[in-house]
């Protein structure tokens, strides 16, 4: 495959192209998706990645935060986008609770992932804490995305929404991604830390780093299609708005509706006889 985004090849991204890519400089996008029809349109775009994400729990059932969202929840999510895309690696969230407390829970986990809904890799927050799972996913041929930095599942325990790896924090977050890659993840998501670390987390490992608020630095970026087409409301500053969908939405609904309410449609053209 010779250029991961915008690539004509009909078969599946595999963790070995994003490595080739990291190889030859090439940076990447990765989008999350949560249907089939809105996962075709990304794969057809040319995303290489697209990422069923367990913030799902908001943008798809209206949750506060990620947490309350199970596997039930996000298994039909991610078969839908495996259904609707030919081309991009699917990647599944594992959502909280479905493999902290063992190797062997996050390993069932990540099976009915694989199996039922028909993902290609998964991704799970943590460093050090998570290694064991790490290698036991990767064990069992599971591959496995790693997500440092801000991880929304801890965000209790880390006071809310902030910048991560800041200080000292950031060398542990380097022994973290580090970690990471030596049990075997073939990438990382660093999410909310400075650029400066990010940079360098990327220079030091040979796996492809996923960028979100994280500067221009890493291998990759990736983005909520919600948040980067103006569906959520008040977006993070590290969101860029590339459209407006919300104000497309609310005029067509509201054309429609008064379409209805005077009675212009449906017109002789929509009417069988």
């Amino acid at each position: 495959m010779s250029s991961l985004y915008g690539g004509t090849s009909q078969r599946r991204v595999t963790v070995r192209d994003l490595a080739a890519a990291k190889e030859s400089g090439e940076k990447w996008p990765m989008v999350t998706a949560y249907d089939a029809m809105t996962a075709r349109v990304f794969d057809e775009a040319g995303i290489p990645v697209l990422l069923v994400g367990d913030s799902a729990a908001m943008v798809v059932y209206g949750y506060d935060s990620t947490l309350p969202v199970t596997v039930d929840d996000l298994l039909p999510l991610t078969a839908a986008v495996v259904r609707g895309s030919r081309r991009a690696l699917v990647v599944a969230d594992l959502p909280f609770g479905s493999y902290q407390s063992s190797p062997a829970q996050a390993l069932e986990s990540a099976a009915r992932f694989m199996k039922e809904a028909g993902a290609h890799a998964v991704k799970l927050e943590g460093g050090r804490r998570v290694l064991p799972q790490v290698e036991a996913l990767v064990s069992a041929g599971v591959p496995v995305m790693a997500h440092l930095g801000l991880t929304p599942q801890s965000v209790n325990a880390l006071g809310g929404y902030r910048v991560q790896g800041r200080g000292q924090a950031g060398d542990e977050l380097m022994a973290d991604a580090k970690d990471m890659e030596r049990a075997g993840a073939f990438g990382v998501v660093l999410e909310c830390v400075p650029a400066d670390l990010a940079a360098r987390v990327t220079t030091s490992l040979s796996i492809p780093t996923i960028g979100i608020g994280a500067g221009p630095s890493t291998d990759a970026q990736v983005l909520v299609w919600q948040d980067m087409t103006g569906l959520t409301p008040r977006p993070a500053r590290f969101v860029k708005q590339y459209a407006d969908v919300r104000a497309v939405l609310d005029s067509a609904v509201r054309a429609f509706a008064t379409d209805v309410a005077t009675g212009a449609f449906p017109g002789p053209e929509h009417t069988y006889s």
